[in-house]
Parts: structure tokens; C-alpha cells; sequence
């Protein structure tokens, strides 16, 4: 287990190197100049230039490169252009919001999903697998952007019950915090449940037709035995990879929900600095975000190895 812990942070290292070329090259070659977009259209080529100097546009992309990435190893990562203060305490501030909705979404997405997979797999082509499989088609069809906007117009402006947007802050207290929290993290776990569950549905059927589990139901076990001790372990695989896959969507992808729902999270933070052409917000924002997916992955890597020893010896 440890050879094969080892192989894959080998892995992820190169993974992180190479994404943080690729971000910091494509995010160079976006036309716009920083420096002008902040001083306005009417400021002078010598303002334009000593600002370029000031913020350290003018060195050469090779040395900014390299500058950047040794900053991010030390914990700095810079000054925002459009802040002037530290990437990383915009980071920090943000992060506090994205990632409990982010867990807040995973955690709901799978306690629906995987008992409702594993019901609809147990009643296989009768009227309630047909219906799961229905609402988890509606579910996927459904844009989370209008479920959102449905669910702040009927729990938020209807019955009043949560906040329609904004986040007063954990200091504010834990229950107005998770308030302010909860229909963004139902807007974004619902659809993903919906895949969850048929991909868990899936799975499941494809395991119970195997002979190892027509042997153990030919000894006599209870199908609720069968299907906890010998199937359920073996769906794990495709289950897990989809988790990850879903974390980080969930951790990345929420810009409109944020948007929707205006959370100060990291999503908005980067949809912000892009129309500000903050580029050093943008790269390790990215980076950052592509090192949680990459280490999320590792972890799934792992939890394979656990599931599945095979996997291990080769």
C-alpha cells in the first residue's frame, strides 16, 4: 500500500507542475494589460509603465513564472491588483464559504443518492425503479441555476423560512451561518444526486449479476445479506470516482449559484477577478482549486486501493 501511495504523489506532483504552466500560460496570453484597466483608458504610456514596473509586469514571463510558484510553496501568493492586499487573506476569506458549501453539498448529494440507488437496483424493473429512474432523469435535466432561483422564490420569499442570499458570517453565529448556507448547498447537491443514484443503480445491477453473488443466494442468504455483505463493497469503485468527481465540481464550479445566491465564495471571487483582469488573483485561485481536485483524486486513488486489492498488486 505504501509502494503504491507513493507511485501516485509522483503522480500528483507532475499533475500540479504541469497545471500550473498551463495556467499561468494561458491566462498570460488573454489580451488586456492589467496596469491600464486600472489606471483608465486616459492614463499616459509613462503612468501605464511605472505601474507595470511597480506590479512586476515588466520582468520577463520565464523569472514571473518562477517567482509565482516559489511564493506559492513559502504561503505567498502575492498581492491582488485590484485589493492590494494578500492573495492569500482574499483566498482565506472565501475559502471559509466555498468549502462547508461545498461539503454541505457532497454530504446531501450522497445520503439521497446512494439508499435511493440501492433501493431502485433492489426493484428492478417495477413501478418504483421506474419512477426513481424518472425524477433522477428530471433531476440531471433540471438546470441548478432555476432550481435555485425556484427554491429562493418558494423557501426564502413565500415562507420566509431561510435567507433569500448573502452570508452574515460564521462570527454571526454556526445556525445563521448554515441558514444562509442551505439552499445554495440543495441547489447544487440535488442534481448531482440524480447522477450519483443512477450510476449507484448501475453498479449495483452489474455486481448482483455476477456468480459469486448466484452462489451465495444458492446457499440460502437473505437477499438483505447478499446485498449488504457481498455487493455493496464492489459497487464502491465507480461510487467513489464519481464522488470526486462531484467534489470537485462542487468546489469549482459554483460561480452561478454564488452569483444567484450572492455568497461571497471563491467561485465569485474568481468570476471578479477575471472582468478586473486580476491575473494574479485568477493564477492561484486556479491552482489552488486544481491542487484540492488533484489531492480529492489521490484520496479517491486510495480509497480504490482499500475497495479493491487488486488494484494494489498491480
Amino acid at each position: 500500500m505504501l509502494s503504491y501511495a507513493l507511485r501516485r504523489i509522483v503522480i500528483v506532483v507532475i499533475t500540479l507542475l504541469a497545471a500550473s504552466v498551463v495556467v499561468f500560460a494561458v491566462l498570460e496570453i488573454v489580451p488586456g494589460d492589467p496596469a491600464r484597466l486600472m489606471l483608465g483608458i486616459n492614463a499616459t504610456e509613462d503612468a501605464v509603465a511605472a505601474l507595470r514596473q511597480q506590479m512586476g509586469l515588466d520582468q520577463p514571463l520565464v523569472i514571473r513564472y518562477f517567482a509565482w510558484i516559489g511564493g506559492m510553496l513559502t504561503g505567498d501568493f502575492g498581492r491582488s491588483y485590484t485589493y492590494s492586499v494578500p492573495v492569500i487573506d482574499l483566498i482565506r476569506e472565501r475559502f471559509v464559504v466555498s468549502l462547508p458549501l461545498a461539503l454541505m453539498a457532497l454530504a446531501l448529494s450522497t445520503a439521497i443518492a446512494i439508499p435511493v440507488g440501492i433501493f431502485s437496483a433492489a426493484r428492478r424493473g417495477t413501478a418504483a425503479d421506474t419512477g426513481v429512474m424518472a425524477a433522477t432523469q428530471l433531476g440531471i435535466a433540471i438546470p441548478n441555476f432555476w432550481f435555485a432561483i425556484l427554491l429562493v422564490y418558494v423557501f426564502a420569499i413565500a415562507l420566509r423560512l431561510v435567507p433569500a442570499g448573502g452570508f452574515p458570517g460564521w462570527e454571526a453565529g454556526i445556525g445563521k451561518a448554515l441558514a444562509a448556507l442551505i439552499l445554495p448547498a440543495v441547489a447544487l447537491a440535488l442534481p448531482q444526486a440524480a447522477i450519483l443514484a443512477r450510476v449507484t443503480r448501475s453498479a449495483l445491477l452489474d455486481v448482483l449479476g455476477e456468480d459469486y453473488i448466484r452462489t451465495a443466494r444458492a446457499k440460502g442468504l437473505p437477499a438483505r445479506l447478499v446485498l449488504r455483505r457481498h455487493a455493496l463493497r464492489n459497487t464502491l469503485i465507480p461510487v467513489l470516482t464519481i464522488l470526486g468527481l462531484q467534489f470537485a465540481f462542487l468546489l469549482a464550479g459554483t460561480i452561478i449559484i454564488e452569483n444567484v445566491f450572492y455568497l461571497p465564495g471563491l467561485g465569485r471571487l474568481v468570476f471578479q477577478a477575471i472582468t478586473q483582469r486580476d491575473l494574479i488573483v485568477v493564477e492561484s485561485v486556479v491552482v489552488l482549486l486544481v491542487a484540492t481536485v488533484v489531492i480529492v483524486n489521490f484520496l479517491v486513488d486510495l480509497a480504490y486501493a482499500w475497495a479493491d486489492p487488486r488494484l494494489r498488486r498491480r
